[in-house]
């Protein structure tokens, strides 16, 4: 079993790092602590390094977020998330230069930390795996007629193919949407298209793939899966009809 993805929370606004720590754990992350400021965060990583550095850019105290961020890349490479309620142009320049993973704006939703750390998690791996001989294991779901394993958080789920509703291209990864959770996965849509049983499935944009006992309703540019309407490639959409007529 793979240990957690350990995260250290930088806020000095103590109810809202309670929060996001509380959600963190809900997720399946360890909370390595909570400290209020950028030199406690640097005392902090002496002793305990952790995977992802969950950061406000304005703390109180001698040092901001971005300067706490830049005084750990000395000697730490930590993937820095910022949370900010402040986006004006000259924060987002300063924080730039730290090249962090992600920001996410206050007041966010749960949903908005899930994908902020999944992303990064994702791209670490991903990173990572072009220096060594082992690819993430996302980049490799394991396809079976029924269903499909996937790599989520720290284990593989099962996700039946009748569940799935739609997978979604983001450049280099895949999105896996089902009726209740979303899996993310580094893989392109053209190597997904590959692995997922023609039965089920049919590529209908550049960006989309769709499981077609799942359509709701055909318009003439898109269809409908859940309420969400999905753009049909002109070239695929004699596909998608000769496909519906043989169902």
């Amino acid at each position: 079993m793979e240990r957690k993805i350990k995260i250290l929370i930088v806020e000095d606004e103590m109810i809202i790092a309670a929060n996001i720590s509380l959600q963190l754990t809900e997720l399946g992350y360890e909370v390595t602590g909570i400290v209020p400021r950028g030199e406690e965060a640097l005392m902090h990583i002496k002793s305990e390094i952790p995977d992802i550095l969950l950061l406000d850019i304005n703390l109180k105290g001698d040092l901001d977020g971005i300067e706490t961020a830049l005084a750990m890349q000395k000697s730490h490479d930590i993937p820095v998330i910022y949370l900010t309620a402040n986006s004006d142009n000259a924060h987002f320049e300063r924080a730039k230069e730290t090249h962090p993973y992600g920001f996410i704006a206050k007041p966010f939703k749960k949903l908005d930390l899930q994908r902020a750390i999944q992303l990064t998690i994702t791209q670490v791996n991903s990173k990572n795996g072009r220096d060594s001989e082992s690819r993430p294991q996302e980049s490799n779901p394991s396809i079976l007629n029924d269903c499909i394993f996937v790599r989520h958080l720290n284990s593989m789920v099962k996700v039946n193919i009748e569940d799935i509703l739609y997978i979604e291209a983001e450049r280099n990864y895949c999105r896996i949407f089902t009726r209740n959770k979303e899996y993310l996965l580094v893989i392109t849509l053209k190597e997904m298209d590959k692995k997922l049983p023609s039965k089920h499935f049919l590529r209908i944009h550049r960006s989309y793939i769709i499981n077609i006992s799942q359509i709701k309703e055909i318009a003439t540019s898109h269809i409908v899966i859940a309420r969400k309407a999905i753009p049909i490639g002109k070239s695929l959409k004699n596909e998608l009809l000769k496909r519906l007529q043989t169902i």
